[in-house]
């Protein structure tokens, strides 16, 4: 009996999981750039410095759904963590029950004077405790804990990506409100155009033609502004929903955008200088390589399974044919057993789900090794991205200012009858589609910012 006890002892200390270890990765040294830090606090978004946007995201990441159903499944892997450690301790049952049994007159087992119908009461504490020997138990509470750890970076990861995507909504939702504002004051200048060259044609200045050609501009302009009003309302149901609002919020409601025009981009954000190590602390790569260690339990779980396992078993209480005596001491009964199980032949399914076990962690180890790869892709693009941004609003910026002397020279001449109306609107035009574009390279750069810093983990 003891060389058994310090067999089973013995036998406690072993383990089929196999040794997990972090994958490696070859990564650059560092990032080239260097700047200051923003964002100590992981509140990236006040880089920009706008209140209402501080707002907007605070209010998304308090009701957003994605993030709510996020934070439920957190809930779920905790409780779920829970059961599995559960099966570390002995499970005790309270066990009641009460019978009504007849016997037969005509056999032998009927010995006289005990009657044949009776009555059978029983109390009893029945305990079961499976002893862990090849870590079947505790490989199985490592992949759960595993896959909460990953549940709380996918959390994580979905907050991060919902504060780029209300920032990259929010300043697109400027963006067209600037462009909507800057259509509307053409059409005026356009609409002031138009009723001075009227009175012009009335007066025999200019020819039908000439006021044709007038009447077209005006309504080509016109003709843009409802796109953009489109475009700007779909952008605010949108933002809307990111942000969580209810049902009649998202129909009815509006969003309060800061009202600031001809700003410029701020600074370059980009990595200050940091190791590219800490690019690995990415909540979606964290949530990968933790499913990745949890797979790599998960195949500690299935060879353990091709092992014997052993449960104890026991019941301690009273039985009695009346009631009264149940819990009496001649009522007492009780009983120990032991009992050992050891696969034999199973057609081959334990050897198989081994086998898919660990098929899942080599696509596990795949997905770690591409979410990698993305990342730094991420980190690159929106590098780029921002740098190619910030080039082309300052071109536009330059080519406004030159467009911005074009019209008014061309006002002058037109005064001065050396040229026509229509060389006035080529030049309104020309500023127009200039100033859009340097509206949307400040839009493409703020977006580009918010992308970094996602990429970056926050």
């Amino acid at each position: 009996m003891k060389r058994l006890l310090l067999s089973a002892v013995l036998l406690a200390g072993c383990s089929v999981q196999p040794k997990y270890e972090k994958p490696a990765a070859e990564l650059p040294e560092g990032w080239q750039q260097t700047a200051p830090r923003f964002a100590e606090d992981g509140r990236w978004w006040r880089i920009y410095q706008d209140p209402e946007l501080d707002k907007a995201i605070e209010e998304a990441l308090a009701s957003n759904g994605d993030l709510l159903i996020a934070a439920a499944r957190v809930d779920e892997s905790r409780a779920l963590l829970g059961e599995a450690r559960s099966f570390f301790w002995p499970r005790i049952d309270a066990v009641g029950s009460v019978s009504r049994q007849r016997n037969s007159e005509s056999t032998a087992f009927s010995p006289p004077g005990i009657p044949n119908e009776f009555t059978t009461y029983r109390a009893a504490l029945a305990v079961s405790y499976e002893a862990d020997l090849f870590g079947r138990l505790r490989s199985n509470a490592d992949a759960a804990r595993a896959e909460l750890e990953a549940s709380e970076a996918s959390r994580e990861a979905v907050r991060l990506a919902l504060a780029a995507q209300v920032a990259r909504s929010y300043f697109s939702l400027r963006s067209l409100d600037e462009q909507v504002a800057l259509t509307r004051q053409t059409i005026v200048l356009r609409e002031d155009a138009l009723a001075l060259q009227r009175k012009r044609f009335n007066g025999g200045v200019i020819s039908e033609f000439e006021l044709r050609q007038l009447e077209a501009e005006a309504a080509l302009v016109r003709a843009q502004l409802p796109p953009l009003e489109g475009l700007r309302e779909r952008e605010e149901v949108a933002l809307t929903v990111l942000l969580g609002r209810s049902p009649k919020q998202v129909f009815e409601g509006k969003v309060i955008v800061r009202q600031a025009y001809d700003e410029m981009p701020g600074p370059p954000a980009v990595p200050s200088g940091l190791p590219s190590e800490l690019l690995l602390r990415r909540p979606d790569l964290v949530d990968a390589e933790r499913l990745l260690m949890a797979a790599n339990a998960r195949v500690g779980v299935a060879r353990a399974e091709m092992f014997p396992s052993i449960v104890l078993t026991g019941a301690l209480g009273s039985e009695s044919s009346s009631l009264s005596d149940l819990f009496s001491g001649p009522s007492l009964i009780w009983s120990i057993a032991a009992g050992i199980a050891q696969p034999i032949f199973t057609g081959g399914r334990l050897r198989a789900r081994t086998e898919a076990a660990e098929a899942r962690e080599r696509a596990v180890l795949a997905q770690y090794h591409q979410a990698i790869r993305a990342a730094f892709g991420e980190v690159r693009a929106a590098l780029i991205l921002q740098s190619r941004a910030r080039e082309t609003y300052d071109a536009e910026s330059v080519r406004a200012a030159a467009l911005t002397q074009t019209l008014r020279l061309a006002r002058l001449r037109y005064q001065n009858g050396v040229s026509s109306q229509l060389d006035v609107i080529d030049a309104e035009r020309g500023l127009l589609e200039a100033q859009r574009v340097r509206i949307a390279a400040l839009q493409a750069h703020r977006a580009a910012v918010a992308d970094l810093f996602r990429a970056l983990g926050g």
